[in-house]
């Protein structure tokens, strides 16, 4: 038996193989389905119906993961060295205790970031019907969606959720809704004799049906080709679990940070022992060695994980706001960095409703306005000329078409919770607030022209009819036949046409001309190539009411009302999206399921593709090597008729491009792409929860253009992150060369212990850091193009301003130092101890942090050209984090546990002195560049970070 069995061999083309060809290849009778044998022996075979999960990493692996930092294991390191010497000398470790803490809750931070599971599959896995018919041994039985295996025959019907891929051997009216599996708004109608090639693209696929699918009209009879990882749902499994997760950006650079950061310590730590035991011999090493643990201490900055894990999180209740969810935490930076984004159409460009654009009748072309389903709008004549209700009347061919809009129609248009809803077939619902636009409804037409009886749509006529018994025939056309019957009839412009010989002009009704034919038929090309979706109309007075399953001779002789074109209508507020994308740099990208002529239309009407623009289709995609495709990617902005592993090779194109890719998208079929881009954007609201759980961001009310709002809110988060980087950095690197410089210049002791250190980097450092994080936008921040996702941590200037800085605050600190060991040996009192100039050092380096972080606010503008109601938490962080450093000084059970000592208040003044040089350095800067390099022009070095 050959099937598509076995993940080694080709999938099978069963698309292309008859029905009888396909029986015969599954080695099954349709008359009596399976034995209770062979149903055994194939699901040995194959497997159960179901998608299988590979192994994740367990929670004790991510929380292992967590310490492989490397800060992290310097930390560790330094914890149990200190540890060794404070036991040594008999005391409690409590610097080991306290850096151990640290260790452990940036762990539980990390931890919390990972452990979100991925529930993708999860979710897969729901779409499977927990019941299914099928026939076996000659009798219909419910069996488990788990036990059903290829060969099987399956029974379909309105309502059930398909359990299997299967190959349609007889069907009735089917319609099958796939948005979910291949992105397209309208149900399928399905067609199991139709002959296909091999080529034919997974959309187009009439005489098949997919797990995971949902049956919305019609029955049907299949025989399952595949099964659990072997249909399309088990196929976008597969693309979801080989998908490998990448850090992000921010990640990238965090490591990279902690590589320069550890291996710039070791190297100064060396320095410092091996140039300290020559100096002082090796009775000293001990005392070396403590200094260099406050060393490692001083360059790890040991709050910016908390700060930053805080920092996001600020910026994902921002994004809620904005009606963005972030699902995992570092996404809110990245987005920051998105280049190009990738949009699914069907729900996300557009609103996932039909809505009529155009009307045509035998003497009008008709423009129609309106958003949605809402019954509002106007009808456009020649020269913009509105028809009214009022007007109608001179409009006979109009008020007939819209007759046989409401008439020929098994919608219900319905106001509920402050908003139009369609209750039925979206196409159906377009129409009737088509008619509703000029106050045509059902309600007022269900009296006077009453449904008596009607001809189903069949996939082979491709319309359909209702016959209406005419009781007051208040319309010019009716009153004019002066008939008791009227039949409406809907359909395929062209077989709806086939039918007609008569065609209404005005109030006449006239032979309808090949002239006249061909005018109708060129017409509706030209609304096709707009991408619309046409519909026929034409009716027929009848004297009598047809027998049932007439409608092959009734259908007969009509008389042609017009069309009406209809489009699944962009968003209105993502226009604007697009050109705010544009002119920040973003570039949009279509990939849809849909047709292509569909997709260049909406492309066009938004701005995302040009007239003449390139459409690549899937059937192109298929045949194009991917080296090819790379080359191509820059160049086409649309793609249509695309499948799931089409959009997962799209992103990698551009990615392999160099770009930064975010993938919006609501279907299952979108999961794989979703989680291969750098950013996975699912929509909240028509979302799938394959699409959502495989995300990085949920859009809560499925707007584009809450893209932009929350790239916007990246860029911010990632400026602010740099801005107080280069903060937290520029004072980590002072506090290092100061404790270096100590006996380099022969000072006894360490001028910092460890704890006062790990207080410096999470006290004074943090409080002022989180104020720095929720700085306001800069004003361009939306008008330039992002910066590069790859760019180095220290890009654009800020390495060299933290080492510039950072050399500045230890002269500072470094002067006072030496000043302090000179004036405390030599001004000694009653309960003043000569250690205390290392209570001024450690008191000069926090309250110069402060200074710093005021004047840090901006680059270019000087502290008094800013507003302080701007960001009020940065002085509330200053004046409260110089509390804390007080009390530390005069609150005995603080001073005893910190190691700190009395200060007079000369002394005090004295650290407060020297603290403000930091900050006037930093605002003489500012003047400095903005006269050296004129005040539009910022040098490398001092610019802006964003």
């Amino acid at each position: 038996m050959s099937a598509n069995s076995s993940g080694q061999h080709p999938p099978v083309p069963w698309h292309t193989f008859d029905i009888d060809t396909t029986l015969e290849k599954l080695q099954v009778d349709p008359a009596m389905g399976l034995s209770a044998a062979e149903v055994l022996e194939r699901l040995q075979q194959y497997g159960p119906n179901e998608l299988e999960e590979t192994g994740g990493r367990s929670p004790w692996i991510i929380l292992l993961d967590q310490f492989k930092n490397i800060m992290l294991l310097m930390l560790i390191a330094v914890a149990f060295i200190s540890g060794f010497l404070a036991l040594q000398q008999g005391e409690f470790p409590k610097d080991a205790v306290a850096i151990m803490l640290i260790v452990i809750l940036n762990g539980v931070l990390g931890y919390l970031q990972e452990t979100r599971a991925e529930k993708a599959l999860a979710a897969l896995k729901s779409l499977a019907s927990p019941l299914v018919r099928v026939l076996r041994d000659g009798k219909l039985l419910e069996v488990a969606s788990t036990d059903v295996v290829p060969g099987d025959i399956m029974f379909l019907e309105a309502g059930v959720q398909v359990a299997a891929d299967g190959r349609l051997i007889e069907e009735s009216n089917l319609q099958v809704r796939e948005s979910a599996l291949t992105g397209e708004a309208q149900a399928v109608e399905k067609d199991a004799p139709i002959d296909l090639p091999e080529n034919t693209s997974l959309g187009d696929r009439l005489n098949l049906v997919f797990c995971g699918t949902e049956v919305v009209k019609g029955r049907a009879k299949a025989i399952v080709i595949g099964t659990g990882m072997r249909t399309e749902l088990g196929k976008i499994a597969t693309l979801i679990q080989g998908v490998e997760s990448e850090d992000t950006p921010l990640q990238q650079r965090m490591t990279q940070l902690g590589n320069v950061l550890v291996t710039g310590s070791l190297i100064l730590v060396a320095i410092v022992v091996i140039g300290g035991t020559l100096v002082q011999g090796m009775s000293a090493f001990n005392h070396l060695l403590e200094i260099s643990l406050s060393m490692a201490v001083a360059i790890v900055p040991e709050g910016l994980p908390a700060v930053i894990t805080v920092t996001l999180a600020l910026g994902t209740q921002r994004m809620v706001k904005r009606h963005a969810l972030i699902r995992k935490l570092p996404a809110v930076e990245t987005l920051g960095s998105v280049t190009t984004i990738c949009s699914d159409k069907t729900g996300t460009l557009t609103q996932n409703k039909m809505v009529v654009q155009g009307v045509e009748t035998p003497s009008h072309s008709l423009t129609v306005t309106g958003e949605g389903y809402e019954p509002t709008g106007d009808f456009l004549g020649a020269n913009q000329t509105k028809i009214g209700v009022g007007e109608l009347g001179e409009y006979p061919e109009l008020e007939t078409l819209l007759l046989s809009c409401v008439q020929c129609n098994d919608a219900v248009l319905q106001y509920e919770n402050n908003d139009w809803a369609i209750v039925g077939d979206p196409t159906e619902g377009a129409l009737l607030v088509l008619a509703g636009k000029l106050e045509f409804t059902g309600d007022r037409l269900s009296s006077q022209l009453p449904r008596i009886s009607e001809f189903p749509f069949s996939s082979e006529r491709k319309r359909m009819s209702v016959i209406c018994q005419v009781s007051h025939p208040e319309f010019a056309v009716l009153s004019q036949n002066s008939t008791p019957f009227v039949m409406f009839t809907k359909g395929s412009p062209e077989l709806t046409l086939d039918c007609c010989t008569q065609i209404l002009i005005g109030n006449q009704i006239q032979p309808l001309s090949e002239a006249q034919r061909q005018q109708v038929l060129d017409r509706n090309n030209d609304l096709a190539a707009r991408g619309l979706r046409v519909l026929g109309f034409a009716y027929k007075p009848l004297t009598e009411q047809p027998p049932e399953s007439s409608e092959d001779q009734t259908e007969q002789e009509l008389v042609w009302l017009g069309m009406v074109g209809m489009l699944d209508a962009p968003r209105p507020e993502v226009r604007e999206a697009v050109v705010k994308c544009r002119r920040a740099g973003i570039r949009p990208i279509m990939i849809t399921g849909d047709h292509q002529l569909t997709a260049i239309a909406i492309a066009q009407d938004l701005g995302i593709a040009q007239e003449g623009d390139r459409v690549l289709i899937g059937q192109e995609l298929e045949e194009m090597p991917q080296e090819e495709l790379e080359r191509e990617v820059d160049h086409v902005s649309v793609y249509a008729r695309v499948s799931p592993e089409h959009k997962l090779r799209i992103v990698q194109a551009l990615q392999k491009r160099g770009k930064f890719v975010a993938m919006t998208g609501d279907g299952v079929n979108d999961a794989p792409a979703l989680k291969q881009a750098d950013i996975g954007i699912a929509m909240g609201i028509t979302g799938t929860d394959v699409s959502k759980e495989a995300s990085d961001m949920v859009l809560l009310d499925d707007n584009f253009a809450t893209i932009v709002a929350a790239t916007e809110e990246g860029r911010v988060v990632y400026t602010n992150i740099r801005r107080f980087i280069k903060y937290i950095l520029g004072s980590n690197i002072g506090e290092l060369l100061t404790i270096a410089a100590a006996p380099l210049l022969g000072l006894p002791g360490v001028p910092l212990t460890p704890l006062q250190i790990l207080w410096m980097n999470l006290v004074t450092d943090g409080f002022p850091a989180l104020a720095l994080a929720v700085e306001p936008p800069e004003p361009d921040v939306m008008n330039r193009p992002p910066f590069s996702p790859r760019e180095n941590i220290f890009a654009r200037g800020l390495g060299l301003y933290m080492v510039r800085i950072g050399i500045v605050f230890a002269i500072i600190s470094i002067a006072l130092m030496m000043w302090a060991y000179s004036y405390t040996h030599t001004v000694l009192g009653e309960g003043l101890s000569p250690d205390r100039w290392k209570t001024m050092v450690f008191t000069t380096l926090c309250i110069a942090q402060m200074g710093h972080a005021i004047a840090v606010r901006s680059n270019t503008q000087l502290t008094i050209q800013l507003n302080p109601l701007s960001n009020p938490f940065v002085f509330g962080a200053v004046i409260i984090t110089t509390i804390l450093q007080l009390l530390l000084i005069y609150v005995q059970p603080l001073r005893a546990f910190f190691g700190t000592h009395w200060l007079t208040p000369t002394e005090l003044a004295i650290c407060l002195g020297f603290s403000s040089l930091l900050f006037i350095w930093v605002e003489m800067e500012k003047v400095f560049f903005r006269v050296f390099y004129g005040k539009k022009k910022t040098p490398t070095g001092v610019k802006t970070p964003v």
